[in-house]
């Protein structure tokens, strides 16, 4: 669920300037409350009023219409957009407050870039996402901003950026996959607003890699309904249950260069991305005999072992 029907909520602590102080002649204690508003535990979003977190009444009256909305309407998780603009340590409050099924905080910010070119080194990026998770206390997970912004150049025949110095996958999937929720678009992204559109036509190559690795991918609406690739979608999908695949599954990449990328994930699949030729059988670290999946030439290839 997407509480930015509200979205004051998620856009800071202090009473903004322009929010109608000393006007409010119906409600002096909202006047009251607003003179006394606390200085901000996050970034400021200039296009709406803040709410002043730190206040006992702000807090209850959240904690209220989440339960109202789980019990009362039926939602049972929370999309929380903006979490910059707030303390995790809310967030964690108001979860626990709520206890919903599945909570996505929307932790997006700028990536490094020297010269115009994205950095192979996104540790930075990643870390301010693991510290929000960490504020909530693991409460909360987070869209993977950083893998999406890696895949962004790596599809573009630069599959090295696809791997860490520590041969873990780059992104916040590689340092806390349970808590990542990798995805090429949302709203923001994509769809009318455009702000960050993924590549598209490297968007088989992305969900390949996305629905076959850990953490918890999503599929945008309209890739699925409206861009001709339902049934596909649908193969990998299928191909992630077929392999067990899950958050927490292990990751070993066997190839990561300029050609494409290899890696198996937990014990029964590898997928492939790139043009170049290579087959598991063929490989002395690769034990047991495999089978081709899915072949989409030139794309992408997923093998199970039999």
């Amino acid at each position: 669920m997407d509480t930015g029907g509200a979205e004051a909520l998620h856009r800071g602590d202090a009473p903004s300037p322009s929010s109608g102080v000393g006007r409010c002649c119906t409600n002096h204690r909202c006047a009251h409350k607003q003179s006394r508003g606390n200085p901000s535990s996050g970034d400021i979003f200039h296009a709406a009023p803040n709410i002043d977190h730190s206040q006992d009444f702000v807090r209850n009256d959240v904690k209220q219409w989440l339960n109202w909305l789980r019990n009362n309407i039926g939602y049972d998780g929370w999309r929380l957009d903006f979490v910059r603009g707030f303390s995790g340590g809310y967030v964690k409050e108001y979860i626990e407050a709520s206890n919903p099924a599945f909570a996505i905080g929307e932790y997006w910010d700028s990536m490094a870039y020297e010269g115009g070119n994205l950095c192979y080194n996104q540790d930075a990026h990643r870390q301010r996402v693991i510290n929000w998770i960490n504020a909530t206390g693991g409460t909360s997970s987070a869209f993977d901003v950083t893998t999406k912004g890696i895949l962004h150049s790596a599809l573009h025949n630069e599959y090295w950026r696809l791997i860490d110095p520590a041969g873990k996958p780059p992104g916040v999937m590689g340092w806390w996959p349970s808590r990542a929720v990798t995805f090429l678009e949302n709203h923001d992204t994509g769809s009318t607003q455009g702000h960050w559109p993924f590549p598209r036509d490297k968007l088989m190559q992305g969900y390949a890699y996305i629905l076959t690795h850990p953490g918890t991918p999503v599929v945008f609406y309209d890739h699925f309904y409206d861009f001709g690739i339902h049934d596909v979608v649908t193969e990998l999908i299928e191909a992630r249950k077929r392999a067990g695949i899950h958050c927490r599954s292990v990751v070993k990449i066997h190839h990561a260069n300029s050609d494409g990328y290899v890696a198996q994930i937990g014990d029964t699949l590898v997928v492939k991305l790139g043009h170049f030729d290579w087959n598991p059988s063929k490989q002395i670290d690769l034990h047991g005999t495999w089978q081709k999946f899915l072949d989409k030439p030139s794309d992408y290839q997923i093998w199970f072992r039999i």
